[in-house]
């Protein structure tokens, strides 16, 4: 697990983000270019579309596969220059964002990816982004005159540095991954990502918690607190065999069963299931999920979407609440939130049956907690699959906690 201290995760950054460099597709707060799709693209030059690079899906080989344009490749690569300069690319992020490190994925670039690379970065206003459309897929072809005009506009050669020239490292298997730090922890809107001089990458990631401007949202305002985009992360687990619960919060609903949290199914479960008074089932065990929510605030409204899970659903979930200051959440992630007599979880949402596929919505008296609260924990039982978590509410002040 992302937050299990026993596997000797390393602590990197101040504000108690611990992952293991090796494996950053488990980082547990995250989100990529790819959870939140960039909403403009402009590349220099392309060979093979830039799109690629932001999918989903791991990149794949097919040997024999090729285009007017030469060998097909799983990624955006470049033609070999033959002139002054070097190639670059702008991305406008999903949702601005403190980006926290990069993935620069060269797999199956073996002889033309791109030797080295650096990042700029730049937090830009609405006003200050000039008109470019987008430019979709334009393989085998230049920017155009009219597009580089509009693009110069934001001197994208300016902006400040977060990966200086970097040597990367060639499409192996147990090379491909470049695993790239930032130590400049602010807010971002855009990237520009540099090769030197030409060449192919396979995929970008770019991973971060995602930072509203909360100054411009009233205490009146409802707002889903616990979402990606508004900053909700998740801090510990107990399990996710096959889906981490970060995919709880992400945008809209799921589409398929690996964009939910899904655990494994749990071993002690009695060999013959019996249920109480209420129908729920009396099981030893339960997984549980901790997020820290994107705002202090107060919860009005719980949705718990099943969505995609029809023979996996939890029997049922519970969610808790509190209000905790960073050392606090500190120690609970070095301690795998085992701490549960130092906190001061409160009960948000009782036991609730669940079932398929379904959205569940929770508001009124269903709601048992009217306090700010900064973090909360979901516990389902015995184990299976949530798609969607969404906590709705008003953004508050965190009132003084007793440390």
């Amino acid at each position: 697990m992302g937050l299990d201290a026993r596997q000797g995760n390393t602590i990197l950054y101040k504000i108690t983000f611990v992952w293991r460099i090796s494996h950053w597709e488990d980082v547990p707060r995250r989100w990529t270019v790819r959870d939140l799709d960039p909403s403009w693209r402009f590349a220099l030059f392309e060979y093979e579309s830039l799109e690629i690079i932001f999918q989903r899906e791991a990149a794949q080989w097919k040997a024999n596969a090729f285009t007017e344009f030469g060998k097909w490749m799983d990624g955006w690569e470049t033609r070999r220059k033959r002139i002054p300069g070097h190639d670059w690319c702008v991305i406008q992020l999903g949702v601005p964002g403190v980006i926290h490190g990069f993935d620069v994925d060269t797999s199956y670039f073996t002889g033309n990816y791109a030797p080295r690379i650096s990042i700029q970065a730049a937090c830009l206003d609405p006003d200050e982004v000039p008109n470019v459309p987008p430019r979709g897929d334009k393989t085998g072809t230049a920017a155009l005159e009219e597009e580089f005009k509009a693009i110069n506009k934001l001197k994208s050669n300016l902006w400040t540095e977060l990966v200086p020239m970097t040597v990367l490292q060639p499409g192996y298997i147990d090379t491909h991954h470049n695993y790239l730090p930032v130590q400049l922890l602010e807010r971002w809107t855009h990237i520009r990502l540099n090769m030197y001089p030409d060449g192919g990458i396979a995929r970008f990631r770019v991973y971060g918690v995602g930072h509203r401007d909360w100054s411009a949202v009233s205490q009146d305002q409802t707002v889903d607190l616990a979402a990606m985009v508004n900053g909700g992360v998740c801090v510990g687990y107990s399990n996710a065999h096959f889906g981490h619960p970060k995919n709880m919060l992400g945008i809209g609903r799921s589409n398929v069963m690996s964009d939910g949290w899904e655990t494994a199914r749990r071993l002690d479960r009695p060999a013959v299931l019996k249920v109480d008074d209420h129908g729920v089932l009396q099981v030893p065990g339960c997984e549980w999920a901790v997020f820290r929510l994107g705002h202090p605030g107060v919860i009005t409204r719980v949705e718990i979407d099943t969505c995609q899970f029809k023979g996996n659903f939890p029997d049922n979930c519970k969610i808790e609440a509190c209000a905790m200051i960073p050392e606090e959440e500190m120690e609970s992630v070095r301690l795998n939130w085992e701490n549960d007599q130092d906190l001061k979880w409160k009960l948000l949402l009782p036991v609730t049956k669940l079932h398929p596929h379904l959205q569940h919505f929770f508001e009124g008296s269903a709601i048992k907690m009217s306090e700010t609260i900064t973090h909360v924990r979901l516990i389902m039982a015995p184990d299976g699959g949530i798609s969607r978590m969404r906590l709705t509410g008003h953004p508050s002040t965190l009132p003084t906690v007793n440390q």
